[in-house]
């Protein structure tokens, strides 16, 4: 199982590289970057191992923007094993075949294989991040996307100092498609993680002489901390001693300011934080752990340690310790995602839907299938589903197969309810069995949805942060047990709820979204736990075409992989 890959790859990301100007960015419409993606030896946790990074670097090089900029990104895949790049939260209006997925808007690039991302960024401004998808390669293939405004338009919160990048991660000493590979032919869960990372370092670990990351200050200056969960398969708490950071922005969107000493952010979620170097002096313990308050779910439970040095301090100055919650601190968790609020400015109002076309109500959790080769499992296998329907993987992109007819690969009958009803949140009933199948629910342009999506406690309750793709939406209700229509939807905000990309779903309890469908295409919705995406906790909107072009799916680009 820890046997690594020989194998090697490299991407070019090709934007207008005359344009660039950092940190200022001067205006351009077009990007250039250049990317080289390659396996690189690293010897991170004091275990040596090729890992797959762009330009030698984990995490990846940030990819620098201007809202409204066009960004074109051409990548050439040289690794024996499939490769395609999700850009997670940029809006992908009406090109969604920019999107990523694997076999949802794309066929994979195969070997040898070239193609050309090419998408606006159109109304959005902030922090959000790029990473594979497909397989477990986002482990270590991933990195920040900084989206600045408009120039000559402000922040709505005081201009910072500095900006710094701060991505959380993960760390395996072995190699994770063998991870994966293991548990799918057992039946089991995945190992966990050996490691958590702060900018792709774990900090002092046992029986390793490593150095963790330090992030250096000015006293009496304000930074702007971008801070990413690029992680599997934990959620994070994240802290800094003696020092209370501000919330401005998370998934990309401007929020009420939200002073707090510890940020929960989820896999695929972003926050934009501002912290002030108040004291005159010293180094204070920064802390990335896990949050996971199901006790039979295991975490890898190792803190991540970074260190926030003061200029003019001795490197052989102690540390001000810090003691991160504990895992299961789910008061902290709920305290700080029930505090989130949307900016709702004249300048960026939250346009929450008033009326609502599609209620939908998508249960989320695990069950039990038969495997008869699965002998680790005792001829049973882990899965996940959502309104109890295991996603299986067509071997056509599902938005190929819509935009050219290609009939049998899908189906338009995902249940809008779930098909049996049970007390989810309760005993789980005696069969824990999922249907399997490739099934979209359908929308028409512009139709307005509510989802609420509901957590089971088939196997155990566990928190689900799940990903749209292709929309923003608005977090208008979250609460604990079943999910009661007709009492649950009177204590809606829909005034200035908390817009996201990524949102988790609560241990035992239920989270109500709203969107407006204004983007045609195919739409992927999953858990951005990958083991839970791996077994299939995911499913697609199909959003039709509208009125006239404007409205419409661009056709597909000549270099399109064919699967």
């Amino acid at each position: 199982m820890g046997k690594q890959h020989s194998c090697w790859f490299r991407a070019l990301f090709l934007l207008s590289v005359a344009c660039i100007s950092l940190p200022s960015l001067v205006e351009c419409r077009v990007r250039h970057y250049k990317f080289n993606v390659v396996m690189k030896n690293t010897t991170r946790l004091c275990s040596s191992k090729p890992i797959v990074t762009v330009n030698g670097k984990f995490p990846g090089p940030t990819l620098y923007a201007r809202e409204d900029d066009t960004v074109i990104v051409k990548v050439v895949n040289h690794v024996k094993y499939n490769v395609s790049i999700h850009w997670h939260g940029v809006r992908q209006i009406r090109t969604g075949w920019a999107d990523g997925p694997a076999y949802i808007t794309q066929c994979p690039l195969q070997t040898g294989q070239t193609y050309s991302y090419n998408f606006n960024i159109t109304g959005q401004r902030g922090t959000l991040l790029w990473h594979a998808h497909i397989l477990w390669l986002r482990a270590t293939l991933h990195g920040a996307i900084v989206i600045l405004p408009k120039l000559g338009v402000p922040y709505p919160f005081p201009k910072p100092d500095k900006e710094l990048v701060v991505i959380l991660a993960e760390w395996w000493k072995s190699d994770t498609e063998a991870v994966i590979n293991e548990a799918l032919k057992s039946g089991l869960a995945p190992n966990v993680s050996d490691a958590h990372t702060i900018n792709g370092h774990p900090g002092p670990v046992p029986n390793c002489s490593s150095q963790g990351y330090t992030l250096p200050v000015e006293g009496g200056k304000t930074y702007l901390l971008r801070i990413i969960n690029a992680a599997l398969n934990e959620e994070l708490f994240f802290k800094i001693a003696k020092h209370n950071l501000t919330v401005v922005e998370v998934d990309a969107t401007y929020v009420k300011p939200l002073e707090t000493d510890t940020i929960v952010i989820a896999p695929g979620q972003t926050t934009n934080a501002l912290i002030t170097a108040e004291r005159k002096t010293g180094k204070y313990l920064i802390t990335a752990s896990p949050f996971m308050d199901t006790p039979i779910v295991a975490t890898d439970n190792v803190t991540a340690t970074a260190t926030l040095h003061y200029s003019g301090t001795l490197a052989s100055s102690s540390t001000t310790l810090t003691i991160p919650p504990p895992r299961n601190a789910t008061s902290v968790s709920d305290k700080f995602t029930n505090s989130l609020r949307s900016l709702n400015s004249k300048k960026y109002p939250a346009k929450v839907p008033k009326t609502v076309d599609h209620k939908l109500l998508f249960t989320a959790g695990l069950g039990v299938n038969p495997c008869p080769t699965c002998k680790a499992g005792n001829g049973s296998r882990a899965v996940a589903s959502m309104n109890n329907i295991t996603f299986v993987m067509p071997t056509i992109a599902l938005l190929q197969a819509h935009f050219f007819n290609i009939s049998g690969v899908f189906t338009t009958d995902f249940p809008s309810n779930p098909p049996t009803v049970f007390n989810y949140t309760g005993t789980p009933p005696a069969n824990m069995a999922t249907k399997n199948g490739t099934k979209v629910y359908r929308l028409p342009y512009n139709a307005t949805v509510e989802l609420v999506l509901q957590d089971t406690g088939m196997i155990a309750p566990e928190n689900h942060p799940i990903h749209l793709h292709g929309f923003n939406f608005f977090v208008v209700g979250r609460g604990l047990g079943n999910y009661n229509a007709r009492k649950d939807s009177k204590s809606f905000n829909l005034v200035d709820p908390v817009e996201r990309n990524t949102v988790g779903v609560p241990s035992g309890g239920w989270t109500a979204i709203r969107f407006r469908a204004d983007n045609p295409g195919v739409w992927f919705l999953h858990c951005h736990l990958e083991v839970h995406t791996t077994w299939g906790l995911k499913m697609a909107f199909l959003v039709d075409n509208g009125k006239g072009p404007n409205e419409s799916l661009l056709p597909p680009p000549s270099d399109l992989p064919k699967c």
